[in-house]
């Protein structure tokens, strides 16, 4: 079983979610398929957040905590990103550098 060292940075968790799949037999499903899977998460957040902020939903959904909604997500973004070898953390900071040039207003 993998292990998440104390206090990882953002690489290690993509290391362990690399490790986590090939122990649980998921390395060889393709970028389509986690993109898929990762919209499904995504609707599972929103359902959480509806049944949270007290909107109506159906009775027959199941629901999950939104801290392991956002965690699904997460896990499957470090496998877009190891399938398509992206250091999320260079990405972070380049994309930010980015943002920073940008302007922000309310239209």
């Amino acid at each position: 079983m993998p292990k998440l060292k104390d206090q990882p940075q953002l690489a290690d968790f993509q290391r362990y979610v690399l490790a986590l799949e090939e122990e649980r037999g998921f390395a060889e499903q393709t970028v389509i398929d986690k993109c898929l899977l990762l919209g499904e998460e995504v609707g599972e957040l929103f359902k959480a957040v509806r049944k949270t902020e007290g909107l109506l939903v159906d009775s027959n959904s199941r629901f999950n905590e939104i801290g392991d909604e956002l965690t699904d997500i997460f896990i499957y973004i470090c496998a877009i990103a190891n399938r398509k070898g992206i250091d999320l953390e260079k990405a972070f900071r380049a994309k930010e550098e980015k943002n920073k040039q940008r302007t922000w207003e309310t239209i």
